[in-house]
C-alpha cells in the first residue's frame, strides 16, 4: 500500500516510477526501497552498480522494532541509504543516533473516505488487520466477557488468519462469545465501510511502525482505542486519552466500557482525533515526498 501510494504521488509530481518486488537491475536516478531487511540485497546491488545514485529507505515497524535487533542487514541497509523515511516521529528514538541526520518523517495519507452513521442498537467496535502474533489479535475479543452485562458493545474483527491456529481460535471465539464476529479478509473498500460506521476502532498491536489503519481512522474521524506502543503514540500523539498497556485485557475492557458509557469521554476522543486529521492530508504527504526527492536529485 505504501509503495503504490508513493508511486501515485511521484506520478503527480511528473516523475516516472516503477513498482517491483526487487530491483530489476535497470538504471534509475533514485532507488526507493521499502523494508530494510527485505530490500537489503536490492540496495546493495544498486549501490554497487550506481554508487553515486541515491537510495531512499522506507522503514517499517518490523524493521524498527524486530529486525533491527536480529539482523545486521537492516543496519547495513541504513548505512547504504542516503535518506531514511519513518512513518511517525516516535520511531526515530528507536534507531541508532548515527543515522538520525538521514531520517525524515513522512506521515501516511488517506483520501476520500467519509464517516457514516454508526448503529443505534449497539456500540460497534472494529479491529482491523491480519491475524498474526505482533498484532495481539485476540486481546480485544478476550476483553469482551469483562464488560458489564448491560453493555451493548459488538466487536467485528476483519483480517486474514495468518496461521491455522489463529483461524481455529477466531472460529472458536465466534462460537462462544456472542458479542464477537470474525469476517476474515474483505476487500479494502468493504473494510473501510465497516471502519467508517464504527463507534470506535481498536488497535491492539504489541509492535507497529505506524499502522495505516490508524491513519484511516483519524482521517475518517473514528475514535481509536490503542495499545500504548511508540507506533501508535507517534500517530495519535502523547496526550491522546485512550491508551492501554499492550496486552492488558482488563485495561482495554475498562477503556471500551468508558467509551460506550461515558458520552463526555467519547466526545473527548472525537475531538482528540479531529486535532490529528491534518497529518493524514494527501497534500502533506505529497509535499514531503517532493521535498525529499528534490533534496536528493541535484
Amino acid at each position: 500500500m505504501t509503495a503504490l501510494r508513493w508511486h501515485r504521488f511521484l506520478s503527480h509530481l511528473n516523475y516516472q516510477s516503477i513498482v517491483t518486488e526487487k530491483w530489476s537491475k535497470k538504471p534509475c536516478d533514485v532507488l526507493i526501497a521499502l523494508h530494510g531487511l527485505r530490500s537489503h540485497d536490492s540496495i546493495q546491488g544498486f549501490k554497487k552498480a550506481y554508487p553515486n545514485h541515491p537510495v531512499v529507505l522506507i522503514m517499517t515497524g518490523t524493521d524498527i522494532y524486530r529486525d533491527l535487533k536480529n539482523s545486521t542487514k537492516v543496519i547495513k541497509s541504513m548505512e547504504m541509504a542516503d535518506a531514511i523515511v519513518v512513518l511517525q516521529p516516535d520511531a526515530i528514538q528507536s534507531l541508532p543516533k548515527k543515522f538520525h541526520h538521514k531520517i525524515q518523517v513522512i506521515y501516511q495519507s488517506v483520501k476520500g473516505i467519509t464517516k457514516k452513521s454508526p448503529p443505534k442498537r449497539h456500540f460497534l467496535a472494529s479491529i482491523i488487520g491480519h491475524l498474526r502474533s505482533e498484532k495481539d489479535p485476540f486481546c480485544a475479543a478476550q476483553c469482551l466477557p469483562l464488560l458489564p452485562s448491560n453493555s451493548k458493545v459488538q466487536l467485528v474483527q476483519l483480517g486474514k488468519a495468518m496461521s491455522p491456529e489463529f483461524k481455529k481460535q477466531a472460529i472458536s471465539i465466534e462460537k462462544n462469545v456472542m458479542r464477537y464476529r470474525w469476517l476474515d479478509q474483505l476487500s479494502h473498500s468493504k473494510t473501510l465501510q465497516w471502519l467508517s460506521r464504527s463507534h470506535v476502532m481498536i488497535i491492539s498491536s504489541i509492535m507497529e511502525g505506524g499502522a495505516h489503519v490508524v491513519s484511516e481512522a483519524i482521517a475518517i474521524g473514528i475514535p481509536v482505542i490503542a495499545s500504548d506502543i511508540p507506533g501508535n503514540r507517534g500517530l495519535l500523539g502523547d496526550t491522546y486519552p485512550a491508551y492501554y498497556p499492550a496486552g492488558d485485557k482488563v485495561a482495554l475492557s475498562k477503556l471500551l466500557n468508558k467509551a460506550e458509557a461515558n458520552p463526555v469521554f467519547y466526545q473527548k476522543l472525537c475531538r482528540a482525533i479531529a486535532l490529528r486529521q491534518k497529518i493524514t492530508k494527501p497534500e502533506l504527504e505529497q509535499k514531503s515526498i517532493q521535498k525529499l526527492i528534490k533534496s536528493l536529485i541535484k
